[in-house]
């Protein structure tokens, strides 16, 4: 039976955590990247679909290649940051679903229904880039994720070879530069975006 983390616990993943804008010019590992994704694949995804794909810009070439693709505030922040992954999404995940959730045939769920395929990507492709984030919190790194970048170029730019594949969103990743956050934005109490029926 699973009990309460300790506080320390919930401040590491949630209350204490930030995003963070820069990094520490403190390498993160191939061991680390591998320690994360160890975790992520562990959350639970439709069907165990796991569609997420995520490319990890670990090069000055691939950095520099995805900072030509994103707003010029966000290019800065990927150029100067250890890693950026691209969180992306296969459109046909169904493919491997013969072997990922063979307890059904969830494939014919997929195959010829395009709108619920793409729909299930993008949800369960964001619910892994969520496990992203609070997995590298968890084994003591920091993000920076964000939009502004031109998915289509990305696209292009890092799966032509597979056109399937989607870009969702991005995220830095280090060890946070304190001094590169400000104060954090308002978040809400339960009665105001709450309810119980």
């Amino acid at each position: 039976m699973s009990e309460p983390l300790p506080d320390s616990a919930l401040d590491q993943l949630f209350r204490a955590a930030r995003t963070y804008n820069g990094f520490l010019e403190k390498p993160v590992s191939e061991d680390q990247l591998r320690a994360i994704w160890d975790l992520v694949k562990y959350g639970p995804t439709s069907a165990n679909a796991l569609p997420a794909r995520i490319v990890w810009c670990v090069s000055v070439q691939a950095k520099e290649k995805l900072a030509a693709l994103a707003m010029p505030a966000n290019a800065e922040k990927i150029l100067k940051a250890p890693v950026t992954a691209i969180i992306a999404m296969d459109t046909e995940f169904y493919e491997h679903l013969p072997e990922l959730f063979p307890h059904t045939d969830a494939r014919s769920w997929f195959v010829g229904n395009e709108a619920l395929a793409q729909t299930t990507a993008f949800r369960n492709s964001s619910l892994q880039g969520a496990y992203f984030i609070l997995a590298a919190r968890a084994l003591g790194l920091d993000t920076g994720p964000m939009s502004g970048f031109n998915n289509e170029a990305v696209d292009a730019a890092f799966f032509a070879d597979t056109p399937k594949v989607k870009s969702n969103f991005i995220s830095t990743l280090g060890y946070g530069d304190p001094a590169s956050i400000f104060e954090r934005s308002p978040r809400p109490d339960f009665e105001r975006f709450n309810r119980i029926a």
